[in-house]
This record gives C-alpha cells, structure tokens and sequence, in this order.
C-alpha cells in the first residue's frame, strides 16, 4: 500500500516512469472495462489512450482518503467510455471539410453570368481583390501581399467590392419588384 501511495505521489509530480508502472498494473483490468461497455476493440483501444492520459493530466485530483486509486482510475475509464457511447465524435477527421475545391466552377448558371457581370463594373484593384480571395482561396494576408497593398488598404478594398456589389444587386431586386408589380 505504501508503494502504491509513493507511485502515485510520482506520478502527481509528472514523473514518467510511474506512469509506465501504472499503466502496466492497471491497463488489462481498465481495457477489459472498457471493452466490455463498447464492445470495440479499436474504439476500447482508443478509449484506453484517453484514460491513461486523463490519469495523467488530472493526477493530482485523487485523494487517497476518498477510495483506492484503481477505484479512481475505473471512473475516469467507465465516464470517458459511457461519453463517448453517447457522443460518438469522429477522433480522427477522415473527410475533406475544406472551403475550397479543385474543381472547375461551372459558368453556365444564370447567377454566375450576373455575378460575373457585376463584378466586371467594379474598379479593377476591387475585381482582383474579390478573385484572390473569393476565387482563388487565398487569405487576405497572402492577397495583399500579392497585390502589394498594405493589409489594411486590401480589406478596405474587400468591403468597398462588397457594398458596391451589394448596393448594384439591391437596384437590380427594386427595379425586379416594380416590373412585377406593374404586371400584376
């Protein structure tokens, strides 16, 4: 028993080598747990990492006075199992999640051709802020510094693009909205 209180004291002072005892003395009976509650061997694998690392990093919480270590440990592994029963989250990202895309955009839609005529009536230092970011993915840090600009100038000229397309597609809807109602 005192060993055990010394290995932990170890381990509370991010000593490595208690850890790697621990994890040998407790590993097969927290992995059996584990297993038993998610019946996955790779996601109990996983699970097991978790705890071992939750061990680790909250350490210094056990009281001694409160219940045996194992005791401890076997709640953090049932806790971390039982969350991620409930809450399967991927743990490793495995799909494309990017904003951007290699392909080619597609220039026949309507939208597109009155976008593009839109963004033709703009101030050229706006069309080419617009397409370094919007088009091409770049961040406004890379684009200024392509179009060498200070940043601050590239933003402005961001929001500048911005208003005036947004001020150009509101004349369009009001001038829309009066030709339907003349109609009806």
């Amino acid at each position: 028993m005192q060993e055990d209180l010394e290995l932990i004291k170890r381990l509370q002072n991010q000593d490595n080598k208690a850890l790697s005892i621990i994890y040998d003395r407790y590993s097969g009976a927290l992995y059996g747990v584990i297993l038993r509650i998610c019946k996955n061997e790779e996601q109990a694998q996983d699970l097991l990492q978790e705890t071992f690392l939750k061990i680790w990093q909250k350490s210094n919480q056990y009281d001694p006075s409160k219940g045996k270590f194992f005791t401890w440990s076997y709640r953090i592994a049932k806790n971390l199992t039982l969350n991620a029963l409930r809450n399967p989250r991927k743990l490793i990202q495995n799909e494309d999640l990017s904003v951007y895309k290699d392909e080619e955009v597609e220039e026949s839609g309507s939208d597109l051709l009155e976008l593009n005529g839109s963004l033709k009536k703009l101030e050229p230092h706006h069309q080419k802020a617009l397409e370094l970011v919007y088009f091409h993915g770049l961040t406004h840090h890379e684009a200024h510094e392509e179009m060498n600009v200070p940043l601050g100038t590239f933003k402005s000229y961001i929001r500048q693009a911005l208003k005036k397309l947004r001020e150009a597609y509101q004349k369009e809807l009001m001038i829309l909205w009066i030709i339907i109602e003349m109609m009806i």
